[in-house]
């Protein structure tokens, strides 16, 4: 079901009954959602546009939040007002408890520096200066020495894949090649709090896919706390630990892909969801049995991660195996998946 009026408290970031209005109104308005002094009735009837409509969430330490909807949605009005890129008109925004719509402008320029990082679908590379030197601009902005800021760059460039390369301007680049940078650049600070706002719409779909492989790999080794927009559900389900659906500035539903997918809120969500092959959604491990422990190691057609999907497991069986061994995140045995299960759910759809 949505979440409404209780994010958890312990989150990295919350967002509590969060409004944006636009129009000549807007302020009027804000100040009486604020004080609760306001209908529904009246607010359709009043001048002011809500582009972001009372949303509560929470996004935990480590995990990747996907935020989605169709164009005009409100999702990236979001993301600019989780981190006062957009100033909001009511509620609360707490990032580690502090709330940042209390927060000096100074105050906000510094955790953006410091402890947030921003990745957006124009890459927004400065075409003058070398990846080396876009990457390491941000340091520059802090003040970081050259030896230090271009050594932290290095570190975040062989990262992204693209050693060799920092001598070259954004325009030597491809289009996958520069959302590297862009990504790069965005790491380079460390940060604690990272928004990316459909990082990977404007690429063709063979790079796209490269560049979810990437982010994957990337965020396998880094565990960031992630805010990830994007319009697109099989990029949802492929990259998110949960999803945010917005409807018309509001959240309709938040939920793991598979709590999406097999449970949808509502009508607009099951759109969303209809065409979903099941086996892209469903992971390994709550399939798996429990392991048995007289079955030799040469007897598994190959290994899966818990965290897979039935999607990417079936292949792994090849033509002649019958089970394989599952493994948790840390490399630990935890069971066993059959390929009759697997063709169980890949008949079901």
């Amino acid at each position: 079901m949505p979440e409404t009026t209780a994010p958890d408290a312990a989150a990295k970031l919350v967002c509590r009954s969060v409004w944006k209005l636009f129009g000549s109104d807007a302020e009027r308005v804000a100040r009486l959602i604020s004080a609760r002094a306001i209908t529904k009735e009246e607010l359709s009837a009043s001048d002011a546009i809500p582009a972001v409509r009372d949303v509560s969430l929470g996004v935990h330490a480590g995990e990747c939040f996907v935020i989605m909807g169709l164009s005009g949605s409100g999702k990236s009005t979001l993301v600019r007002c989780m981190s006062r890129l957009v100033e909001p008109s009511a509620g609360e925004i707490l990032f580690n408890g502090e709330n940042l719509l209390a927060a000096s402008e100074k105050r906000m320029i510094e955790i953006r520096r410091h402890q947030m990082g921003m990745v957006f679908q124009n890459f927004a590379l400065l075409p003058h200066m070398s990846v080396l030197g876009n990457v390491a601009f941000p340091l520059e902005v802090q003040g970081v020495a050259r030896a230090r800021r271009e050594a932290r760059a290095r570190e975040m460039i062989e990262l992204v894949g693209l050693s060799g390369r920092e001598h070259f301007f954004p325009r030597e680049l491809s289009g996958g090649q520069q959302q590297r940078v862009g990504i790069a650049r965005s790491l380079a600070v460390e940060p604690e709090l990272w928004f990316l706002d459909e990082p990977f719409s404007a690429l063709d779909p063979l790079i796209r896919r490269e560049m979810q492989d990437e982010f994957m790999r990337l965020q396998s080794v880094l565990k960031k706390t992630i805010v990830f927009i994007t319009h697109d559900f099989d990029e949802a389900i492929r990259l998110g630990d949960r999803i945010a659906i917005m409807k018309d500035g509001a959240v309709v539903q938040v939920g793991t892909p598979e709590e999406i997918v097999l449970a949808p809120a509502d009508s607009y969500v099951s759109e969303f969801t209809r065409n979903v092959a099941k086996a892209k959604v469903l992971r390994v491990g709550p399939l798996a049995s429990r392991l048995p422990g007289s079955v030799a190691a040469d007897s598994y057609a190959g290994e899966v991660s818990a965290a897979a999907t039935v999607a990417e497991a079936a292949p792994l069986f090849g033509e002649t195996g019958t089970r394989l061994l599952v493994k948790s995140p840390d490399g630990q045995a935890v069971g066993t998946l059959d390929r009759d299960t697997v063709a169980a759910v890949m008949m079901r759809g």
